[in-house]
C-alpha cells in the first residue's frame, strides 16, 4: 500500500525543488450544455493537437497564479492536511475499474488545470467543489474557493487488492506524473518536456493545462488519458494509454509545436533524486546504507551496446551525455531492491520503481543527457534525464514523438547477458596509504551464471586522460555466481573529472554490459 506520508513527501520534495529552480482550452463553458455523443466519440489526439496548434500561433498568456488570501495564508502543513474525500470519488458511485480523485490548489500548486471527463453522452468539464474536499481543520470560507479550479489529479485502480482501489497514478505540477506497478510505491516522475535544462540561461518549465480523460467500461483494464501542453516557447498535445499492472505500461503519443527557437530540447525527461549509495558515501552520519529514488542510468543504444551509469550527488552541477542512433531504449533504475539496502521502514526506498523509455518508431541521431545536481538532503529531486535530437525542430515547426513508459519493479529492463549488480568505492588497500582509489564492480547475470568458477573472464578497462590505472583484477564472486572487477587507479587532477569505462570479456565474446562512471572534481 503506497504510504500518504511518501506521497506527500515526493510531491512536495517536486514542488519545492522545482520552485526553487524555475489561455488553455475549454470544451465547455460553465453552464453550457455537453456535446452531442457524435461529438464525443470523434473528440481525440487530432482536437488536442489541434488547440495546440493554435495556441502556438498566438502569443503566450501569463497564467493568473492569484489565490484567495485564505489559500495563500494556510502555510505548508495545513495545505497539505487537505485532502479530496474518497468518498467523492469520481466515478466511484457508477463501481467502475477507475476513479478519480483532485487536488486542491495553494502552495506552490497555485495555477488552475481543467479537467474534462469523455463520456458516451459528451465531453464535459469536471467543476471544482470545496464540498468535496475536507480542509483539516483549517478554518476556509468555501463561499471564497468558488472560482477555483483543481492542481491536478490521481487514479485509483485496483492494483493490488481486486475489493480496494488503490493510488497508482498522478498527475500534478508543471508537466509532472508518477506512476507504480503492483506493490510498489512511488518514487521517481515522468515529465511531458524539458526546456533547457541545465543551461545558465535558466530552465522552462512547460505544464499541462487541460486533460481530458476518456470514462472508462466495466471490465476495462486500461485508461486513456489527453493532455494539452503549454509554456512561453512551446506547445504539446499529448494521449497516455495507462494499463496498470505488475508493470504498468504507458503508451505515450505527442506533438509539440514550438513558438520560438529552444537551446535544448529534452524529450521523454525523467525526473529522480539520488543522494547517496553504495558508490558514495554520506557526508554525514546516517543509519541508512543508501538513500535514493533510482540508482543508475541504463542505456541501450541502436548498435545493441548496454550502458550502465550510476548515479552521484556531486559538489556542483554535473552534465554528461550519450551520443546515439535511434536508441533501442533508456531509463532511470533501482537495482537495489532488497530492504536491508536501505533500513528505512518509512520511506521503503527498495519498494520505489524503475521507469524505463522504450521509443517507438526511429528517433534519428541525438544523445541521452544525464543531469546530476548538488543536493544537501532527500527532499531534492536532482537527477534529470532525457533525449535531445540532433535535428530539433525550429520556430513554427512541429515534432510528433511516440514511446512507451514502463513503470517497473524487480523485474525491469536489463542485459540479456550480464549487469552491474554493484560499485563500491573506497580507498585501495595498500601498506603505504596513499591518493589512490579503489573501486568493486559486481557483474551478475545469465552469461556469467553458465561459466565454471574458473573460466577465464577478463575486466576490459579503459581511464581517461585525468587517470593512471595502477592495478586491476578479475575474480569469481563465489556468493553471486557472478565476477568481481576491482580497479585501483590514481587520478592526475583532483579538480578535473575523471571518466571510467569497463565491461567483463571471455575470449572474443562480450558477457556484460559497459559501466561507465564519471569521477567529479573534488
Amino acid at each position: 500500500m503506497i504510504s500518504p506520508r511518501t506521497i506527500r513527501l515526493a510531491s512536495i520534495r517536486k514542488a519545492a525543488f522545482n520552485l526553487g529552480r524555475r489561455a488553455a482550452l475549454c470544451l465547455l463553458p460553465i453552464g453550457a450544455a455537453v456535446l452531442a455523443p457524435d461529438a464525443a466519440a470523434a473528440f481525440g489526439f487530432s482536437d488536442v493537437a489541434q488547440r495546440a496548434k493554435q495556441l502556438a500561433d498566438t502569443a503566450y498568456k501569463t497564467p493568473d497564479a492569484r489565490l484567495p488570501q485564505q489559500l495563500q495564508d494556510l502555510g505548508y502543513d495545513k495545505y497539505n492536511a487537505i485532502h479530496y474525500k474518497p468518498d467523492r470519488a469520481f466515478w466511484a458511485k457508477d463501481k467502475l475499474p477507475f476513479e478519480l480523485q483532485f487536488f486542491h490548489e495553494g502552495e506552490y500548486y497555485n495555477l488552475p488545470v481543467k479537467i474534462n471527463e469523455i463520456a458516451p453522452y459528451g465531453v464535459r468539464e469536471i467543476h471544482y467543489n470545496p464540498a468535496d474536499f475536507d480542509f483539516g481543520g483549517a478554518q476556509i470560507d468555501p463561499e471564497q474557493l468558488k472560482s477555483l479550479g483543481f492542481s491536478g489529479f490521481r487514479v485509483h485502480y485496483a492494483l493490488n487488492n481486486p475489493k480496494l482501489k488503490e493510488e497508482m497514478l498522478v498527475f500534478r505540477g508543471a508537466s509532472y506524473f508518477r506512476g507504480v506497478g503492483k506493490g510498489l510505491r512511488y518514487g521517481l516522475s515522468g515529465r511531458g518536456v524539458a526546456i533547457d535544462t541545465g543551461l545558465l540561461s535558466g530552465e522552462e518549465f512547460p505544464r499541462f493545462t487541460e486533460f481530458w480523460i476518456e470514462r472508462p467500461k466495466a471490465g476495462d483494464k486500461e485508461l486513456t488519458i489527453y493532455a494539452l501542453l503549454d509554456s512561453r516557447r512551446i506547445t504539446g498535445a499529448y494521449r497516455f494509454v495507462v494499463k496498470p499492472g505488475d508493470e504498468t505500461l504507458m503508451e505515450v503519443k505527442s506533438r509539440l509545436y514550438l513558438r520560438e527557437n529552444v537551446s535544448k530540447l529534452g524529450l521523454a525527461p525523467l525526473t529522480s533524486m539520488y543522494l547517496f549509495g553504495d558508490n558514495q558515501h554520506p557526508g554525514a552520519d546516517d543509519f541508512r546504507p543508501e538513500v535514493h529514488d533510482s540508482d543508475g542510468l541504463s542505456m541501450h543504444s541502436g548498435t545493441g551496446e548496454w550502458i550502465w551509469r550510476p548515479l552521484i550527488n556531486p559538489k556542483r552541477l554535473q552534465v554528461t551525455s550519450f551520443a546515439m542512433t535511434n536508441p533501442q531504449g533508456f531509463g532511470l533504475m533501482q537495482r537495489d531492491h532488497s530492504f536491508h539496502d536501505y533500513e528505512d521502514l518509512d520511506l521503503r526506498y527498495d519498494l520505489r520503481p524503475s521507469l524505463w523509455v522504450e521509443p517507438q518508431g526511429q528517433w534519428g541521431a541525438g544523445r541521452v543527457e544525464l543531469l546530476n545536481i548538488p543536493s544537501p538532503d532527500e527532499t531534492n529531486d536532482n537527477v534529470v534525464a532525457y533525449w535531445v535530437p540532433d535535428n530539433a525542430p525550429q520556430a513554427g515547426q512541429s515534432l510528433d514523438l511516440d514511446y512507451l513508459l514502463h513503470w517497473q519493479g524487480e523485474k525491469d529492463n536489463r542485459p540479456a547477458l550480464s549487469w552491474v549488480m554493484q560499485t563500491r568505492r573506497g580507498h585501495a588497500f595498500t601498506r603505504n596509504p596513499d591518493n589512490s582509489i579503489s573501486y568493486v564492480i559486481d557483474f551478475v547475470g545469465p552469461a556469467l551464471d553458465k561459466l565454471k568458477p574458473d573460466a577465464k573472464v577478463e575486466g576490459i578497462v579503459s581511464v581517461g586522460p585525468n587517470g593512471e590505472l595502477l592495478e586491476r583484477s578479475t575474480v569469481h564472486n563465489d556468493v553471486t555466481n557472478g565476477w568481481r572487477l576491482t580497479l585501483r587507479f590514481r587520478r592526475v587532477d583532483d579538480d578535473k573529472p575523471l571518466e571510467l569505462r569497463a565491461y567483463l570479456r571471455s575470449e572474443d565474446s562480450t558477457l556484460s554490459e559497459t559501466w561507465s562512471y564519471i569521477l567529479p572534481p573534488g
